[in-house]
């Protein structure tokens, strides 16, 4: 279904039974577009700050480390499943592009001891660092997200920074998620119809529906000084707000925080 979203229209049959589909996609688009400036912009008035150490938590396809304009003397550390980092890296290669800092990539599960193998590759713990949490929260439990946390505060020296996609009011409203979940079973079922050969991930059984304490208040609690903007208000910024739609409004905040 993915490559749908650069697709000039989608087929007519699905229009025909869900004509708020598009709306809804480009919604989606959108809100991927304002979270990828979100933390672009994080990370270079960071690192214009004076921080050189960037850790990416999780960082999946994340390219930041290949297409922003970084200082020079800045490292890059990216966590995440070896295989993951591997191809990655590999196709980034056979494109022919060449990283924009000094790339360290740490091969690593995030529910083992990651803290270590991160010092292990070079990470210095006395100096300041820049963090980010991006699309990741969600897949957690309330007491992993936790530790997490608990394991950057650890590693933080004053001046270092944060930044993490958080779940806002409503995000974990099981009634909610159940509604958008049958609107995905009959768009699935639709697309099996027409014969479309599609892959529609259900990426919300990933997901973990537990309260968890604001990432916000965590953190202002633990001696940051804290910025929150909720996703709605973000893609306003951007003039890129949500349709007049009924559950298309991410629930999702930004938070930003820097330790003093």
């Amino acid at each position: 279904m993915w490559n749908w979203f650069s697709a000039p229209e989608l087929p007519a049959e699905i229009v025909e039974e869900a004509p708020d589909l598009p709306l809804r996609m480009r919604s989606m688009v959108d809100y991927m577009a304002v979270r990828t400036a979100f933390f672009d912009s994080f990370f270079l008035d960071a690192t214009s700050a004076g921080v050189r150490q960037v850790v990416i938590l999780a960082a999946g396809l994340d390219s930041r480390a290949w297409r922003l304009p970084w200082p020079d003397g800045t490292t890059v550390y990216e966590l995440d499943q070896p295989k993951v980092l591997e191809f990655k890296l590999s196709t980034l290669q056979e494109r022919g592009d060449q990283p924009t800092a000094n790339v360290v990539d740490v091969p690593v599960d995030l529910r083992h001891d990651w803290p270590e193998a991160l010092r292990q590759a070079g990470f210095d713990a006395t100096a300041p660092s820049v963090w980010s949490a991006e699309g990741l929260l969600p897949f957690l439990p309330a007491a992993a997200q936790e530790l997490l946390f608990a394991r950057v505060q650890a590693l933080s020296v004053p001046g270092s920074r944060i930044a993490a996609e958080a779940p806002g009011s409503g995000f974990m409203d099981g009634d909610a998620h159940a509604k958008q979940r049958e609107q995905m079973q009959r768009i699935r079922a639709l697309v099996a119809k027409i014969g479309e050969q599609r892959d529609i991930p259900d990426i919300q059984q990933l997901w973990y529906f537990e309260e968890r304490e604001d990432v916000g208040d965590w953190l202002r609690h633990h001696g940051w000084e804290v910025s929150v903007v909720p996703a709605e208000d973000l893609m306003a910024r951007y003039d890129r707000r949500p349709p007049d739609i009924e559950d298309t409004a991410p629930r999702s905040l930004f938070v930003s925080a820097q330790r003093l």
